[in-house]
């Protein structure tokens, strides 16, 4: 990464290792599981996702992140991506999501992560607590696909720079298991 101060244009807060710790951990994410990264920065997540055995698709859109990502990462079970998780595709088999992704685009990031055929089954993300207010509300419904089981509320100082609103990590998880597909004839 060059020696450039962090910018909040970039609308990234490194989140402190312990606390990227905690995610992963109570995240539950194991070998062979398909992982999501949406807003990787350096990799305090990633590489703690790597270390769990899982498939980590890390998507970082700063150029210098995304380059330190792909040179920690070399030969390791981590693809790095170069994109904005606001157009972010979706994977096709089961995933799960572990991130501290962007502020400003968690509204649209949610939208898709729990759009029809979404194969999510779970999501711990640090988002804003009014983003998750609004969210527990949107996706607690008795006939929903979705439910929120923890809202966490993180510190200002869980993160460099401090943001200036309250935040939070949110549990989504799939109510039901998804189904197997059943073969094509």
């Amino acid at each position: 990464m060059s020696g450039r101060p962090l910018r909040r244009s970039w609308g990234w807060h490194r989140l402190a290792d312990h606390v990227a710790q905690t995610l992963v951990e109570r995240s539950a994410v194991g070998p062979g599981d398909i992982v999501l990264d949406l807003g990787a920065g350096d990799g305090v997540i990633t590489h703690r996702l790597a270390a769990t055995g899982a498939r980590v698709i890390a998507f970082e859109l700063h150029p210098d992140r995304a380059e330190l990502l792909r040179r920690t990462c070399t030969g390791s079970n981590v693809k790095v991506v170069r994109a904005d998780v606001r157009d972010l595709r979706l994977p096709t088999r089961p995933f799960g999501v572990v991130a501290n992704p962007p502020f400003d685009g968690i509204s649209a990031i949610l939208v898709r992560l729990t759009s029809p055929g979404s194969r999510l089954e779970r999501a711990d993300l640090v988002v804003p607590r009014s983003v998750a207010s609004v969210w527990r509300r949107r996706l607690d419904r008795p006939e929903g696909r979705w439910a929120v089981s923890t809202v966490t509320p993180l510190p200002r100082s869980a993160f460099r720079p401090r943001p200036r609103i309250d935040t939070c990590i949110i549990t989504i998880v799939r109510r039901s298991p998804l189904r197997a597909r059943r073969p094509r004839r």
